[in-house]
């Protein structure tokens, strides 16, 4: 599938801002099954400096400087990506959880090992180990264990935006059982790390129009997010708690890290009005090939 993806963030502040300076993870990520053709990031007011460079965890990252007084800026970034389809092995053909357990830890994969550790927003709490425990008896193939732990936070969460903000801990969207992507994004992860899995976070987007007959799914009008989980022999399984799937053509790759706050789509300071508004406007729009 081909996408023409905009994704358009404008903030509008209260009194003129002499200055700001971001980070932006805008740019569609390339890997085995994600081709970026084009991509384009245009901001208003123009900044004064402006350069991309490829993070730690191998994503595009943008860093502008905006340095005249300015009481709105916008943020455009504009993509031509195609997605292919990942190989997914029958889930009871995976190796058992512990197995891969045993196996991540090892040194031949300490790309992964750096995803079973706390992190900024992941706290390895009792309670998440607690209520991944069900999904993972003795023996369970992990993709098995995996999908299961996924079903269940869809089935027993609520999507509520009102529910949390970007900074609530884990523990709280416990004891809630509700949030948004993100959310479940980082609750499921501390969950497999509980396990001593590696789980990493995924941000993206997803096309929600969906083919007649079927549901639309949530969490399109904005960045997504869901997680993968890492098996030796197949490398990392993307899972999708929001809507109770594994991603295939409908979810774009922006970035991946540890938690949100490796990925965050902008993030940045700037100098004067303390109140401002922020609006975000997602499309992703199917290409038909000529």
């Amino acid at each position: 599938m081909k996408y023409r993806v905009r994704h358009i963030t404008g903030y509008a502040y209260h009194d003129r801002v002499p200055l700001c300076q971001n980070q932006a993870h805008l740019s569609p990520r390339i890997f085995s099954r994600q081709q970026c053709e084009s991509t384009r990031l245009t901001v208003q007011p123009e900044p004064k400096a402006m350069h991309s460079w490829v993070d730690y965890f191998g994503n595009t990252a943008h860093y502008f400087a905006v340095e005249v007084p300015h009481d709105e800026l916008t943020v455009t970034a504009e993509s031509l990506v195609t997605v292919s389809p990942p190989r997914i092995p029958a889930p009871s053909t995976t190796p058992p959880w512990e197995q891969v357990r045993s196996a991540t830890a090892s040194a031949l994969h300490e790309h992964a090992v750096q995803f079973t550790f706390e992190s900024p927003c992941i706290r390895l709490i009792d309670e998440a180990h607690e209520y991944a425990k069900p999904s993972f008896p003795s023996g369970r193939p992990l993709l098995e264990a995996a999908l299961d732990l996924t079903t269940r936070i869809w089935r027993e969460f609520k999507y509520d935006p009102t529910a949390t903000c970007v900074n609530t801990p884990t523990k709280e969207v416990l004891r809630k059982r509700r949030g948004v992507c993100q959310d479940f994004a980082h609750l499921q992860i501390t969950c497999l790390r509980s396990m001593g899995l590696a789980a990493r976070y995924v941000s993206g987007y997803l096309m929600t129009d969906p083919p007649p007959g079927q549901p639309k799914l949530v969490g399109g009008d904005a960045s997504h997010a869901w997680v993968a989980v890492y098996c030796p022999q197949h490398g990392w399984f993307d899972l999708d708690p929001t809507n109770n799937h594994m991603p295939q053509l409908r979810h774009v790759t922006l970035a991946w890290g540890r938690d949100y706050s490796d990925v965050c789509p902008i993030n940045g300071i700037f100098l004067g009005s303390a109140e401002h508004r922020m609006y975000v406007s997602v499309d992703v729009a199917p290409v038909a090939d000529n």
